[in-house]
């Protein structure tokens, strides 16, 4: 594509406007700098212009840089300084149109601009931290000067955007039309062409720049972005915009840029940004594959798990009817959604007009033929294969033809599960996480027989009930459950060898996980998991698990529910070490033999971390995952791996697997086949999901 055909050049007597035409978001990508530089060019040339108008093509402004330039050489990648360096110098007014989004470069171009109009639902952001990296074309230093010192760090600090007339309000937009952009815009244009001096947001002051808001920002981060270094780089410009000229902040931003861009934790967080993405298509299936309409959904069980799913399906816009066995247990769970809503509307987050309009959607029923119409029956009671074998069989008998019936389940068998019914092909898991109205993850397990047209609606409705949905196969745990199995193992065999509870939690928790292995057991509640350990001992045919983990359930200390089990617990669930269960370790110890002994930090960081790796790359060996970044993407949405680390699999890459390897085998772990093969031959997975062509 041509430089005149990205940047179309035209005109409205003495305005000219130059159009960005490089679809679908018109991002920042090579042909756009050149593109603009020569319209510029031909106004500055031209006498007859007065004034120059840059508005997008299509549905947008610009959306922002390409991420994909960001690993070329610099001398490659598109020159978005030295184009907005152009306009801060251009003689003769600009004016940027603003639709859809100005965000990142998008935004830092239009504030180039000698003036912003925009639509009044046009969004507006700097979302450069959440890929580690900050603006770096002028956005630390010209959005302070603009909108204050306060309010530039609001937005560059959370990313988030504001809409175009809060803009308006804080003068980071110059005027709303609410007709047509473009002959609002040249109508504007038009009506400042002789105004001088040009308004350069360079050469204004920062307003509101005392020293403490930055402190407090300082401060801030140290919670909202715990260990990140972008957040840093970014208050340390905003300062500079408000203490030094401006050229000297813009030389600065440039080199500090490239410090947050080169770091891992924005590759970390840009391979989260293409992951995620690319968790969205399915291997094997194409964008023409059928989709079933979802227009009433079903769920059997309204206990903690029915509840919030039905919750998601309700926020949707989408009917549900929830079966429970007694009027006691679906009493108790329309109780439990109405409160989680009615909290919800007492923070301001909805109204209680949508509450009511929510629960008019939810139809209770103690009969399960009352889901003879549903589109999506959803299984979530208790993990015990019979029982689910028998709803199943049951459904089978009352669902419409064509209805999904899908499982919640978290470790059994889709495959058994699906056999008990006459239509296995419409059989799939959909594995929620806790709570599920508020955990992104979906894993959507693939059974032996289960349809294309099945799993595509699956990932279809996983998005439209805002969830982030991951395809998995058939395995038990299926892929994070089962990872987190051995990482749990791992865990409670450092404590056997003499790590204290809290030291393990404390290096994961240093890591950046919110929670370690343990206080994420208390939390989930530590009879589950001692249950999912004796069902796996009677499956295998071995005795009742006996470790200590399991000698504290059977105290009565089962977590937070309990108010105690590994650690106790008060009204703010902050864990304290418990005496007796110590005690209790010590004795556990002594009965096997063991002599415990110090354990560093960098071994319970290494063994944790590299066991779910380890396992990882045997699910992605045995095809349970398609992709080592699915993987990722389970690991951040479901358990927490925080993004800058950008899941196990890319961690273990940043770290290098060669190093993995030898620290497995050093404490006594055999590496994965596919693990080792990629070790050796000096590849990643990141390579690997590269040369799969995902």
């Amino acid at each position: 594509m041509s430089t005149e055909t990205i940047v179309a050049q035209s005109r409205q007597d003495d305005v000219l406007i130059l159009t960005i035409q490089n679809p679908p978001v018109n991002a920042f990508s090579p042909g756009v700098p050149e593109g603009l530089k020569a319209g510029l060019d031909a106004a500055a040339a031209d006498d007859s212009v007065k004034a120059v108008v840059i508005i997008g093509g299509g549905r947008t402004f610009v959306a922002g840089a390409d991420i994909r330039t960001f690993n070329l050489p610099r001398e490659q990648a598109p020159d978005l300084r030295g184009t907005i360096e152009k306009l801060d110098a251009f003689p003769k007014p600009t004016v940027a149109a603003i639709h859809g989004t100005a965000l990142g470069g998008g935004l830092e171009l239009a504030m180039g601009c000698t003036y912003r109009v925009a639509t009044p639902d046009a969004q507006l952001g700097l979302p450069e931290v959440k890929l580690g990296v900050l603006p770096g074309a002028g956005g630390t230093q010209r959005l302070p000067r603009v909108v204050g010192a306060q309010k530039a760090l609001d937005m560059m600090l959370s990313g988030n955007p504001i809409k175009a007339t809060e803009g308006k309000e804080v003068g980071l937009i110059d005027r709303l039309i609410d007709g047509d952009l473009l002959s609002g815009a040249v109508a504007f244009a038009r009506e400042i062409a002789d105004a001088r001096p040009l308004p350069r947001i360079s050469e204004r002051g920062v307003d509101g720049a005392a020293p403490e808001v930055f402190a407090a920002a300082r401060q801030g981060i140290k919670k909202s972005h715990r260990g990140q270094l972008s957040p840093e780089l970014i208050i340390d410009l905003a300062e500079m915009a408000a203490s030094v000229p401006f050229a000297d902040g813009w030389t600065a931003e440039a080199t500090k840029f490239m410090q947050a861009k080169d770091s891992p934790q924005s590759r970390a967080l840009r391979h989260v940004f293409f992951a995620e993405r690319e968790a969205a298509k399915i291997p094997g299936l194409g964008k023409d594959t059928p989709t079933l309409d979802i227009r009433r959904a079903g769920i059997i069980g309204a206990g903690t798990m029915g509840g919030g799913i039905a919750m998601n399906f309700l926020n949707a816009g989408i009917p549900v009817t929830i079966v429970e066995t007694t009027q006691e247990a679906l009493d108790r769970g329309l109780g439990v959604i109405r409160r989680n809503y009615e909290n919800t509307a007492k923070k301001g987050r909805m109204s209680q007009d949508d509450v009511e309009t929510r629960m008019g959607l939810l139809t209770p029923s103690l009969d399960m033929g009352s889901l003879a119409d549903a589109d999506i029956i959803i299984e979530a009671v208790f993990e015990n294969m019979d029982v689910k074998k028998d709803i199943f069989t049951r459904l089978d008998a009352i669902a419409k033809p064509g209805a999904i019936l899908a499982t919640n389940t978290s470790t059994l068998d889709v495959n058994e599960i699906a056999a008990v019914t006459s239509r296995p092909e419409s059989v799939i898991g959909l594995h929620f996480f806790s709570p599920a109205n508020v955990m992104k993850l979906l894993e959507i397990v693939r059974a032996d027989k289960t349809s294309e047209t099945v799993l595509a609606t699956s990932m279809a409705l996983a998005r439209k009930i805002k969830k982030v949905g991951v395809v998995v196969g058939v395995c038990d745990g299926f892929v994070g459950n089962r990872m987190v199995h051995r990482y749990g193992e791992e865990a409670r065999r450092l404590v056997e060898e003499g790590a204290r509870p809290e030291d393990v939690d404390a290096a994961m928790n240093a890591l950046g996980l919110p929670m370690g292995p343990f206080q994420m057991s208390d939390m989930a509640g530590l009879d589950i998991g001692h249950a999912i350990r004796v069902h796996r001992a009677r499956v295998s045919g071995e005795p009742e698990p006996d470790g200590w983990l399991d000698r504290i359930v059977k105290t009565g200390r089962k977590g937070q529910k309990t108010g105690g089990g590994i650690y106790d617990y008060d009204e703010t669930r902050k864990p304290r070490p418990n005496a007796d269960v110590q005690a209790l370790i010590d004795t556990y110890r002594a009965e096997k033999g063991v002599t415990p002994r110090d354990i560093s930090t960098e071994e319970l960081t290494k063994r944790l971390a590299y066991t779910l790796v380890n396992e990882g790359a045997q699910i992605l060996d045995e095809g349970i995952a398609a992709r080592a970044g699915d993987i990722d993407v389970i690991y951040l949405y479901g358990y927490g791996f925080p993004a800058y680390r950008g899941g196990p699999m890319q961690y273990a890459d940043e770290m290098g697997l060669q190093n993995v390897v030898a620290d497995l085998e050093r404490y006594g772990q055999t590496p994965a086949p596919l693990l080792k093969r990629l070790a050796d031959e000096g590849e990643s997975f990141a390579g690997l999901d590269a040369s799969r062509g995902r």
